[in-house]
């Protein structure tokens, strides 16, 4: 197996725990409102279903997915994620944050999935041709035709991956904002 770059590693390992930092920083800027809150819901709900539907399908190391929604994307849980991560930023109403999140994204996620498209291509030979047929995360329109036998939802994947904690954690911060919210308008916070 090849080794990852030094980088990549560092990407891998630090995305969770500065997640939980960012969100500390998140809840610092927010200046949400209800009508922010409100519409942030038309990306947060889709990115959130997009995570969970693709729990449903992948089968870590085991087998190189191509049905599902990773016959749109070659990363559906990343693109669930940006979609959630941008809809918050959306709900906060901050510039600040919005930037912020890109340059993270670019910063962890652009080495991650590098890194493991490498395993990937190592591990299954039919990577490559995967990977030339379907992109690495803005989805295409239509499902690429594959010879594998169409895949189906498994609940047992969606629960083994724990893929509800995205529900949980995206109910958590929409509390955090609301909380936050009330204490503003109730002039307890500075907005």
């Amino acid at each position: 197996m090849s080794e990852r770059t030094g980088w990549q590693k560092i990407a891998r390992r630090i995305r969770v725990p500065l997640g939980f930092v960012f969100a500390g920083v998140f809840l610092w800027l927010a200046r949400p409102s209800w009508l922010t809150m409100l519409l942030s819901l038309l990306v947060v709900v889709p990115g959130v279903w997009l995570r969970g539907y693709a729990a449903g399908y992948v089968r870590k190391n085991a087998e190189l997915t191509r049905t599902g929604p990773y016959a749109h994307t070659r990363n559906p849980l990343y693109l669930g994620s940006m979609m959630i991560a941008f809809g918050f930023a959306g709900a906060a109403a901050s510039w600040v944050i919005l930037v912020l999140l890109a340059v993270l994204f670019a910063a962890i996620y652009w080495p991650t999935i590098r890194g493991e498209e490498a395993f990937l291509r190592e591990k299954f030979s039919g990577f490559d041709a995967y990977a030339a047929q379907v992109p690495r995360l803005l989805p295409r329109l239509t499902a690429t035709r594959t010879d594998d036998e169409a895949g189906s939802f498994s609940s047992k994947l969606y629960l083994h991956h724990k893929e509800y904690q995205a529900s949980m954690g995206a109910v958590s911060i929409y509390a955090a904002l609301a909380v936050k919210l009330i204490l503003m308008q109730r002039g307890l916070l500075r907005s």
